[in-house]
């Protein structure tokens, strides 16, 4: 699994010339005039007095002295690291984030629905053994590492994947993995209405836990954990900001040693597993439940697998120690196992002689009691205004998509910049995840997607006098810059971690650079479609929270036949009128297109093309 490691590249440093250049072109689109449909489709390059504005403080970064002395110390800095932003990042985007993971860090996936298991136990016995045989794999480090076409990936981040926990601590949280070998840390942390369970699911030989075992362990939970929820959900206070979490971390410990005892065997799990006693149908109720559930029966401190009564299942994912690309890989892998019945379920033993799951009481006092009454409220009023939309649109997938000979994923980025653009009038500041994991130690880029070819061709689609292959050639302008900008953040030269990385070289007494007080600095960066895509076949959707409060998170997949998107939005109303104005986008987009290749090849026909 490691074996391209110590090969892989350190992550480069850019230069300061081509970050101004990149940074002022994609400030354009936020510098152009006011628009109105009745106008002609107007140029790319805007002469606003912003954008003239943005041009001066672009050229001034380069010529600075200051600035030219940030680049210098960035490069000592770099000097001898696998990667001179891996600590600084993890440190400023998620260790030290003091609010709540829950709904702004943490992600989920929605799993495709298991035919032969409809129940709780049954679901999460098949789905547990699978995990525990990818976990060999990642621990004995056998696995096989993930590449990009021809060129490895880093695979470091995996060592997070199990035994793994975040800590709240005050000020900045830490994580810490224990000992996949030792005997003491061969269990799950199975959740109940808000009680916890230790399952031990690896003997002292290394074997695992067979299917039908496991399926009797979680029906004995069920049974043990009742009707009746604990009044007092411990997992609730992983909902909380951090600090509070780290105080009432402390306060739980010096209650009781059981209750230390309690949190250490939790944190020490393998995974957690919730069994969850809801039973959701629709895509967007699972999601949700899937995304934050009541803020009761969960820990979000860990990654957790949640299955609920009705076999419908998916994963929480705890982002901090990695991305998504690990996650997602392992929940694919053990679905399509499950699927394909690649693991044997292994062989059931008399139940009498299996050892009873183990409960993980809390003992509480005044200010425990207090505090999880406190979380909870928090939680509830911090959900309450967030909204959850599922767009599963089956009209057409990337099969169709490569057709007109563009990518996919730029395709479904223009869908979603044109349906804002409608929606709003104005293209918005988005976010797009790129992967730098070609690199040691590597995470993520942004790709600012919403370029000034996008608002040429938004305009141009809202124009009726406009000719299909013009919007074609427009659209293919746009598609080719996405695509430019994509590749150059995948290989670490984007805009905005090489921004980030020169105001942490800034000193105590030291004037912040003008570009960084340049109105279009903040505007631009302000993300207010953050979008990432991530695609499996056996997911039934994925996503996560808006990182801006009037913004949405905008999680999606291409698949071969169809396009998926997950809204969030905490401003009422806001995602379900995004999921119409992205659906009325995909099918428009794909009709003129149809229209335009048509005119191209007169005689040739629609279907002939497509």
């Amino acid at each position: 699994m490691m074996r391209f490691e110590a090969a892989l590249p350190n992550l480069p440093v850019p230069t300061l010339v081509e970050t101004a250049a990149k940074w002022l072109d994609s400030v354009k689109p936020f510098a152009a005039e006011p628009y109105s449909p009745t106008q002609t489709v107007a140029g790319a390059d805007p002469k606003t007095e912003a954008f003239q504005r943005a041009q001066q403080a672009s050229d001034d970064f380069v010529a600075s002295p200051l600035v030219r002395e940030l680049q210098k110390r960035l490069k000592e800095h770099a000097e001898g690291k696998d990667s001179w932003l891996s600590e600084w990042w993890n440190e400023t985007a998620y260790m030290g984030y003091r609010g709540p993971v829950v709904p702004g860090v943490n992600y989920f996936y929605s799993h495709r629905d298991d035919k032969l298991r409809r129940n709780g136990p049954a679901r999460a016995a098949a789905l547990i053994r699978s995990l525990l045989h990818f976990r060999r794999l990642v621990e004995t480090k056998v696995l096989e590492p993930e590449m990009v076409r021809q060129t490895p990936l880093a695979m470091s981040s995996y060592k997070y994947l199990f035994n793994s926990i975040r800590y709240p601590v005050h000020g900045c949280d830490t994580a810490e993995k224990f000992d996949p070998e030792a005997s003491e840390n061969q269990h799950i942390v199975v959740v109940r209405r808000n009680k916890f369970y230790e399952v031990r699911v690896v003997d002292e030989s290394g074997e695992i836990m067979s299917e039908p075992d496991l399926e009797v362990q979680f029906k004995r939970i069920v049974e043990m954990a009742g009707t009746e929820a604990d009044a007092h959900p411990v997992g609730a206070l992983t909902t909380e900001n951090r600090d509070v979490w780290a105080d009432a971390l402390a306060e739980l410990k010096s209650v009781s040693s059981g209750n230390a005892k309690s949190l250490d065997r939790i944190h020490r799990a393998i995974i957690v597993l919730v069994l969850e006693d809801k039973k959701p149908v629709t895509r967007s109720d699972v999601s949700r439940q899937l995304w934050v559930g009541d803020g009761r029966n969960r820990f979000f401190d860990k990654h957790q697998l949640i299955v609920f009564d009705n076999g419908k299942s998916g994963f929480n994912g705890e982002h901090s120690c990695m991305d998504g690309t690990p996650t997602s890989r392992l929940n694919d892998w053990i679905l399509r196992s499950v699927h394909a019945k690649k693991i044997p379920a292994g062989n059931a033993t008399q139940p009498s002689t299996l050892p009873k799951p183990v409960a993980l009481p809390f003992e509480h006092n005044d200010k425990t009691k207090s505090a999880i009454a406190a979380a909870q409220k928090q939680f509830d009023a911090t959900m309450a205004p967030h909204e959850l939309e599922v767009l599963n649109y089956e009209a057409y997938g990337k099969n169709k998509i490569k057709t007109f000979k563009v990518s996919p994923d730029s395709w479904a980025q223009l869908c979603m910049q044109l349906a804002y653009f409608r929606m709003k009038g104005e293209l918005a500041p988005t976010y797009e995840s790129a992967q730098t994991r070609k690199y040691k130690l590597g995470r993520t880029e942004v790709i600012r997607s919403a370029t000034a070819e996008a608002l040429d061709w938004c305009r141009a689609m809202d124009q009726h006098d406009v000719a299909p292959v013009r919007k074609l050639e427009l659209l293919r302008r746009a598609v080719n810059a996405h695509s430019k900008y994509a590749s150059m953040a995948a290989d670490g030269r984007g805009v905005d971690r090489h921004l980030f990385g020169l105001k942490k070289c800034l000193r105590e007494g030291e004037e912040l650079p003008a570009l960084f007080k340049d109105p279009l600095f903040a505007h631009s960066s302000n993300w207010v479609l953050s979008t990432s895509q991530l695609t499996s076949e056996f997911f039934d959707g994925w996503g996560y929270g808006e990182v801006v409060d009037e913004g949405f998170g905008l999680a999606y997949a291409v698949q071969a036949e169809l396009m998926r998107f997950t809204i969030t939005s905490q401003v009422k109303g806001n995602a379900s009128l995004l999921r119409h104005y992205i659906a009325e986008a995909c099918s428009e987009v794909r009709e003129t297109m149809e229209a335009a290749i048509e005119d191209e090849s007169p005689g040739l026909g629609r279907a002939g093309k497509l």
